[in-house]
């Protein structure tokens, strides 16, 4: 199977503007792509997790990539799936972010020997001159189609700025330069992007001619992508020190039956042959299936060695058997003790399964908590020191949160 045909097999090809032209690029590797990152945080999360397995996948078959961040449109922000107008950075806080994202997504892309390219747009947006940026950009894009495109029209409810009224023309102006400056011919990008990704193919026909090659892809499932990246704490981040791989495995471990296939497919590089053979999978095998997808992630994110620390204490945490060192752990000190006791609400809001004594009362009177698997229904329940020693235990509030909870 080519590779373009593998995209659209794993579901991740939406729609594009050109798809005869596109499949012959991309299967003979002479695509240069790009697709743009906001620095909007000093780290990627799970919502950007298929645009990158999507470029490591389109390199493998001989393509360029290029991580496009947004430096220069991080100053306005984009309005796309936005109620409200977001917070602008500076631009010392986008460097820094910028810096944070070339390092994670090197465990994806091989950015060696110009192999891909990471560049950013303010290298040319932040040079820009208004009136002639009005003059030779503007001047190429209806206002009323503008008003029509999806990203603005929740905007127009509420209330949108002028600033984020750019944001499309500056995007498109992305395209543009890209084209001219690094070569790039393909753009992929989500579903609610499709208006701008059209506005930069557009503008590079105006401005270099009909013969200009300039083709647009929108990635599937861009709004599900978004959710996937968010649990009941926040967001899932690549980031170790915000997400472990412990809980970015337990995350992948726990998602839903119905979501397992399609997220191998989507996410892993696993062969496809391999996965629809789990499609007959039923009852216990579709943990299997979970437990595949959960180590195969973890590991494209973590690294091996740290895949299968998460996986053994998933395994041991499920079991009962085995060491739990490598769960998310807290340290309860002296001062947390009262006459050497402490009650399960203390417990819970200490280990930060509950953000407070009222929460952690709900949590155990709704019958949410669990200590070692022993099902805690009083609000008044304590322990001593002597409880946590060693490896401690393990405090579970709900079916996905858990913490190992030690005293030394």
């Amino acid at each position: 199977m080519n590779c373009y045909e593998e995209l659209v097999a794993r579901g991740l090809i939406a729609q594009v503007t050109n798809e005869e032209e596109i499949k012959k690029m991309v299967n003979a590797g002479k695509a240069v792509f790009y697709i743009g990152f906001d620095p909007t945080a000093d780290s990627l999360h799970v919502g950007h997790f298929m645009a990158l397995c999507l470029m490591k996948r389109l390199q493998m078959a001989g393509n360029k990539p290029i991580a496009l961040i947004g430096g220069g449109t991080g100053m306005v922000g984009d309005p796309s799936g936005r109620t409200d107008m977001r917070q602008m950075m500076t631009e010392e806080t986008i460097q820094h972010n910028c810096d944070c994202f070339k390092k994670q997504m090197s465990r994806f892309i091989d950015f060696s020997d110009g192999k891909a390219l990471m560049v950013n747009n303010a290298d040319w947006l932040m040079e820009l001159n208004y009136v002639e940026l009005l003059r030779e950009v503007g001047s190429c894009f209806s206002v009323n189609n503008m008003l029509r495109a999806e990203c603005y029209k929740q905007r127009m409810e509420k209330g949108l700025s002028f600033l984020e009224f750019n944001y499309m023309i500056m995007q498109s102006y992305d395209f543009y330069m890209l084209f001219q400056k690094y070569g790039c011919n393909m753009q992929f990008g989500g579903d609610d992007q499709w208006s701008n990704m059209l506005g930069g193919t557009e503008l590079i026909r105006r401005k270099l001619g009909k013969d200009a090659h300039a083709m647009t892809i929108t990635l599937l499932l861009n709004s599900e992508g978004k959710k996937m990246g968010k649990t009941q704490s926040g967001a899932l981040w690549l980031d170790p020190e915000k997400t472990t791989p412990f809980e970015f495995y337990q995350y992948w471990r726990n998602v839903d039956d119905a979501d397992v296939l399609k997220c191998l497919r989507l996410l892993t590089f696993l062969p496809l042959g391999q996965i629809d053979e789990m499609d007959q999978w039923e009852g216990s095998q579709l943990n299997q299936a979970k437990e595949i997808l959960a180590y195969e992630l973890t590991n494209l994110v973590h690294g091996e060695e740290e895949a299968k620390k998460a996986q053994a204490a998933a395994r041991a945490l499920f079991s009962g058997q085995g060491s739990l060192e490598d769960m998310p752990s807290c340290l309860l000190k002296e001062e947390d003790f009262t006459d050497g006791r402490i009650d399960i609400l203390a417990v819970l809001q200490k280990s930060g399964l509950a953000a407070s004594r009222s929460e952690a009362r709900r949590n155990v009177e709704q019958g949410g908590v669990s200590i070692n698997g022993a099902q805690v229904k009083d609000i008044k329940a304590n322990f001593g020191k002597e409880d946590f020693a060693g490896e401690g235990m393990v405090v579970k509030r709900g079916k996905k949160n858990f913490m190992r909870v030690a005293f030394k």
